[in-house]
């Protein structure tokens, strides 16, 4: 049983504030009634908690996704706003979204809209989000832009799913790389050193160098852990600085094949997004606005803010994308024959499939050119400090048998 803080007049037209127990805001505000009382507000009672743990989770994209989908089903069936939502609030198991669900549900028995209530939960509705349902509730199609929102969350899902499963081999093996030659380094070559030490082996040059970066190692441990530590914090703080992230974003666009990816990526995003709010009925200067927030990397986002300005101008948009280097020929060309027969939200969702497709093909064919490249370096890695091994074995095996 939750609790509820309300404010409202009794019938001799005292004010009362007080806190009562039910089990949803409706009960609450249906007991208060019962009382004969004149509601002027009833809100959950969230305070101490939001003081203690405020609530800044976000909520699971796949939970995201779900509630879109499920909220336009229960919509398009013909139940009130509310009553919809009271009904996901009661069956999510994500946290996070369930006390914004029950947020909004408080601001909307207030008397505030949907959209707004939305807006003021940012932890766990965007901006494009909050916009399209805006215009939703504008145009009376609430239960199409949420079906709509649900399979735009979905392809992002999906994107986002792809290059995760794509990454999670080369990050195993190299976890896997760095634990084993740390083990070689501190524990094995030490070993074979003490040996060598104690036969009065001579040792190659490089047999040197390597047991002398494995002394090192070994003694100073803390130096290696310590300085990925600080490298970590550095760059943490740097990246949350405007120039360090606007030139990181540089950096990561121009690298080869992985640069090209997430180019792919934030041009998928960026078609997919503007589309999916043009054709929600939102203006195209506010669309502008959101997708630039949305588009995920800085250099881009400086671009689709330019583009906002020359369209303030009275500049149709594909003249300040095509004076971009960013946006290829192919994604210009569909947003000019969008412009010029009036079906841009159309060619951009079939400019964002596009450059899905191609991120899902680059990522596959990087993927089997990692595992390749992955065994041979650890190959040569192992075999090198092998080889540096087995050379003093040899000439001691020689020394022994003279």
């Amino acid at each position: 049983m939750a609790s509820f803080h309300y404010n409202a007049v009794d019938a001799a037209g005292r004010t009362v504030r007080a806190k009562i127990d039910a089990d949803t805001l409706g009960a609450a505000v249906q007991r208060l009634q019962h009382q004969g009382l004149h509601i002027l507000e009833v809100k959950p009672n969230v305070a101490r908690s939001h003081r203690q743990a405020p609530n800044t989770a976000r909520p699971k994209l796949e939970s995201l996704v779900v509630f879109s989908r499920q909220f336009a089903v229960m919509i398009d069936a013909g139940l009130p706003v509310l009553r919809c939502l009271d009904v996901l609030s009661s069956q999510t198991k994500d946290a996070a979204l369930q006390r914004a669900q029950l947020a909004v549900i408080g601001e909307i028995e207030a008397g505030k809209p949907l959209a707004t209530a939305l807006h003021n939960q940012p932890q766990c509705f965007s901006e494009l989000y909050v916009s399209m349902v805006r215009a939703a509730e504008a145009g009376g199609i609430l239960d199409i832009i949420l079906d709509r929102l649900a399979t735009f969350l979905e392809k992002e899902l999906e994107i986002r799913n792809k290059v995760k499963a794509a990454l999670t081999y080369p990050v195993l093996v190299l976890v896997f790389a760095t634990v084993m030659m740390n083990a070689m380094f501190i524990i094995v070559l030490p070993t074979f050193l003490s040996i060598f030490a104690d036969l009065d082996v001579p040792l190659p040059v490089m047999t040197a160098i390597l047991f002398g970066l494995a002394h090192v190692m070994r003694t100073y441990w803390y130096i290696h852990i310590a300085i990925p530590v600080v490298i970590i914090l550095v760059g943490k703080k740097w990246l949350a600085t405007p120039k360090g992230r606007f030139t990181m974003d540089g950096i990561l666009l121009k690298l080869p094949i992985l640069g090209e990816v997430i180019q792919k990526i934030a041009l998928a995003r960026f078609a997919r997004t503007l589309g999916t709010l043009l054709s929600s009925g939102v203006p195209l200067l506010q669309t502008i606005e959101i997708v630039s927030a949305t588009a995920g990397n800085v250099v881009l986002a400086h671009a689709i803010t330019g583009c906002s300005r020359q369209i303030e101008n009275g500049r149709r948009l594909v003249e300040p994308l095509q004076e971009s280097p960013w946006f290829p020929p192919m994604l210009t060309n569909m947003v000019e024959v969008g412009e010029e027969t009036g079906r841009l939200a159309e060619m951009l969702d079939k400019v964002a499939d596009f450059y899905e497709s191609e991120v899902d093909a680059t990522v596959k064919g990087l993927t089997s050119l990692l595992e390749p490249i992955l065994i041979m370096f650890l190959g040569a890695i192992v075999g090198g400090i092998v080889l540096c091994v087995m050379v003093p074995m040899f000439q001691l095996v020689s020394i022994l048998g003279g």
